[in-house]
């Protein structure tokens, strides 16, 4: 994944978007799912399409250094992986449902890799956030595995969610927001364009 910017918008932009994130979930009475599957800017724009998802917000989780930054991620040597935060509303979409389609939509028996997309900040990942989501977590992992949908084992992680760091600004909305951007056309249009023939009744 190529960015066409690599300027960092710095701390105030992380500390906002956990404001807002921190509000939405309270104010909505919402719930959060956290999920890494490759490109964030694909993962973005699969669930943002989703009936009952307000917010999907791109950053980074799982790694040791505080606050880093996309060029920081890149190297391989802060221990993130690049994920979407989803802000959802669990009357009309359900966590189960969610954890559907991000099976469906990338490739979970790739380790550290989606593509052309490779290290580990692109691996397959699921940050529970409560221990309802790590039993459903590891029981849809494990019905996944068992229904043929893959041949070669699933190798996503299931672990605890400690830490959001959300990306620069112009990651954000990234395919909405430049559809003509190469990737965008190459690799996530038609991704998407497959999702929404597969998913039709939950997208927007």
């Amino acid at each position: 994944m190529i960015a066409l910017s690599s300027a960092s918008q710095g701390n105030d932009f992380t500390e906002q978007k956990n404001i807002e994130n921190m509000l939405i979930t309270e104010k909505k009475n919402q719930d959060v799912a956290t999920f890494g599957a490759g490109c964030f800017w694909c993962v973005e724009a699969i669930f943002q399409d989703l009936k009952g998802v307000t917010d999907v917000v791109s950053g980074y989780s799982g790694g040791q250094v505080k606050n880093p930054t996309y060029a920081e991620v890149c190297t391989g040597n802060t221990g993130h992986a690049e994920v979407c935060q989803i802000h959802f509303d669990p009357q009309i979409i359900s966590y189960k449902e969610l954890l559907n389609v991000f099976w469906r939509t990338h490739d979970p028996t790739t380790l550290n890799r989606q593509g052309a997309d490779v290290g580990t900040q692109y691996r397959s990942v699921i940050f529970y956030h409560n221990e309802e989501q790590r039993k459903l977590a590891e029981e849809s992992k494990r019905e996944t595995d068992r229904s043929g949908l893959y041949k070669k084992p699933l190798v996503t992680e299931i672990t605890a969610f400690e830490q959001f760091y959300p990306a620069e600004e112009y990651h954000q909305d990234y395919f909405n927001q430049n559809p003509n951007q190469p990737y965008c056309q190459f690799n996530i249009d038609p991704k998407v364009k497959k999702f929404r023939k597969q998913f039709k009744e939950i997208i927007r």
